[in-house]
This record gives C-alpha cells, sequence and structure tokens, in this order.
C-alpha cells in the first residue's frame, strides 16, 4: 500500500492525540517529494531528520503557491481542478492544484459535519457574487457540494437576486429545515439594508465568509456583526477561516473564536522572525498545518495575525502590513 493510499485512508479517522504524529509523517514524505517545499528546505540548509517536533518543521511562505506549482509527487498527476484565489485583475492569483477533486469536498463535509451535524438537516442558501463572477473558488466548490448532498431540491447561489432568496428562505423554513445561508461580508450588509429585520431573515444561520471587496469600508468584527444582527436577529454571526490554499476549514460560531478540526492544527510565530514558531504563544503570525493537503503542502506560512486560546480557538486579528487582501475570512477582532 502506497503511503498515499495509507494516509487517506487514516484522514477522516484523526483525533488530537494522532494528528501530530500524522503530521511529521505527512511532513517527511513532502519534504522529499514536494519539488518546491524541498528546494525551500533546501535553501534553508534543513534537514528533514532533525525535525521531530511540529514547532520545528519550516512552512512553505503562501506565496509560493502564486509563483510555483506547488504539488507532491512522486506519481505524476495533472490536476482535475484548480483552485484561485480573489483578487483584482492586478494581482497574481493564488492556485491550489487539486490532483483529487473530491478529496476536498468529502473533506469539507466531514469537517462541517463534526461541528453542525449530517448536512441533511440543512438546506444551503449563498450570497457569494464575487465569488462567482471570478470563478474557480474553493468556496463555491464546497457550498455546492454541500447543497447537492443535502438534498434540499432548491439553487444554493443567488447572485444579486434578492427577492428570490427571500422565496427560497421562506420555503426552506416552510419545510421545517435549518437553514444556513453563507454571505460574502459586503452582499450581507446589502440585503440587511434593503430588507431590515424581514421575517425570512429570522431564525437562521449567518456565515459571513469575510470580504468587502472594496465595495464598502473594512469593519473590524465586532462592528459588522453588531449591524448584521440588527437584521438576523440577535444570534451570533457564524464565521468560516478558510483560503485556496487549504482543504479545510475552521468555524466560529458567533465569538470571533475558530475551532479547528483534527485536520487543522495552527501555530503561531513571531512576525519578524519566520522560524521562531511555538505551541504556547498567545499571539502572532499564523501557521497552518492542513492534513487534507496530502497533494500541494499542508505545512503553510500565512500572512494573518492571530491570538490563541486556552481551550485551542484562535482569533484572526487581521493581515500583516503590505500583504494582499485576500477572499477568506480575515476580519479585524478586538
Amino acid at each position: 500500500m502506497s503511503f498515499r493510499t495509507e494516509y487517506l485512508a487514516e484522514l477522516p479517522h484523526l483525533t488530537p492525540e494522532t494528528a501530530p504524529a500524522a503530521a511529521l509523517r505527512l511532513f517527511r514524505h513532502q519534504a522529499e517529494h514536494c519539488p518546491p517545499y524541498a528546494a525551500y528546505l533546501s535553501a534553508l540548509g534543513r534537514d528533514m531528520r532533525q525535525v521531530s517536533r511540529l514547532e520545528d518543521i519550516p512552512f512553505l511562505p503562501i506565496e509560493f503557491f502564486k509563483t510555483q506549482e506547488v504539488r507532491t509527487e512522486p506519481a505524476g498527476w495533472e490536476p482535475q481542478e484548480t483552485f484561485l484565489s480573489s483578487g483584482t485583475t492586478l494581482q497574481q492569483r493564488s492556485r491550489h492544484l487539486l490532483r483529487a477533486p473530491h478529496l476536498y469536498r468529502q473533506n469539507a463535509a466531514h469537517i462541517f459535519r463534526q461541528f453542525y451535524g449530517p448536512l441533511t438537516e440543512w438546506t444551503f442558501l449563498a450570497l457569494l457574487p464575487s465569488y462567482l463572477e471570478q470563478g474557480h473558488s474553493s468556496l463555491v466548490a464546497m457550498v455546492e457540494y454541500f447543497a447537492r448532498e443535502s438534498g434540499q431540491g432548491q439553487d444554493a447561489f443567488f447572485l444579486h437576486d434578492h427577492a428570490a432568496l427571500l422565496q427560497a428562505l421562506a420555503e426552506a423554513k416552510a419545510a421545517g429545515r435549518r437553514v444556513l445561508l453563507f454571505g460574502v461580508s459586503y452582499a450581507l450588509l446589502d440585503l440587511a439594508a434593503k430588507y431590515g429585520a424581514a421575517p425570512e431573515l429570522q431564525h437562521i444561520t449567518v456565515l459571513e465568509t469575510g470580504g468587502m471587496k472594496g465595495r464598502r469600508r473594512e469593519m473590524i468584527r465586532e462592528e459588522l456583526h453588531a449591524e448584521l444582527q440588527q437584521a438576523f436577529g440577535p444570534a451570533g454571526i457564524h464565521s468560516e477561516y478558510g483560503m485556496t490554499e487549504m482543504l479545510s476549514q475552521a468555524y466560529s460560531f458567533g465569538d470571533g473564536r475558530f475551532h479547528a478540526p483534527p485536520q487543522l492544527h495552527i501555530l503561531l510565530r513571531d512576525p519578524a522572525d519566520p522560524f521562531s514558531v511555538s505551541a504556547t504563544r498567545p499571539d502572532g503570525a499564523l501557521n497552518v498545518i492542513d492534513l487534507a493537503n496530502i497533494d500541494s503542502c499542508a505545512f503553510i506560512e500565512t500572512k494573518d495575525l492571530a491570538r490563541m486560546h486556552p481551550d485551542g480557538s484562535f482569533e484572526v486579528l487581521g493581515r500583516m502590513d503590505n500583504s494582499d487582501v485576500r477572499g477568506c475570512n480575515q476580519m479585524a477582532g478586538s
């Protein structure tokens, strides 16, 4: 049995106790078989045999996904799907090459079920106009898969048709289904401004995915959520932490604290020193280990600033200076 086959069989069954060992095994594999990562480690003069803790792993700067084909071999494969980050026409977009598109969708569904229960209990609706317009969005692919697997029988996406969205919300609620509305921040604000506290907007779960895309002024999370709650009711506004370069997600249930599944491990580093990584650092720049990234690179040095909490949850505080504004949820917190 190949490493990849054995590893993927283990992936859905990872626990907080077994995930670190899986991460170290994946590091040794990718240090040898992911050419951009191997070249990066060689340039650093790092010997993978000296890595015995997660904190010792050198993380690949996220910019490599813009300039390199980040894929783990040795078996030669052609991407079956490519996700592109959102951005302006002047920005170079990150590319995540997928060897097995079903892996992303099934892993995302597995994580969702851990936090929210079976897909079949939900109707998934979405206001994600900028993602739909730019195309090749991992978020759109995830929502589309969730909607199909839920058996909801309703279209999930409403580009700018707010009236049709309200009708779909009313129909889903009348059928007794739980409703989850994904929305990019500016689109949710537009909906709230147009309809206020309409009955159709009450008693649903709203999950904002961040991003004003230049359409509105930037807000801190507390301000955004307070404004949305005037339309959607007092329940907390949920959030997702994910990005093009990742195949796993963390979720926040209304308090701004993201909770990661075993497939996603968070470490913080000194913003001024990318190699100063600590498992106990309370705040700093964010490194992610995405154990679903077996075919690209699992060890990513992001440009986000974060704060860790004793229970293992984390807040995203914003972006490091001069880094691109990205499409995932990276709103400043308190």
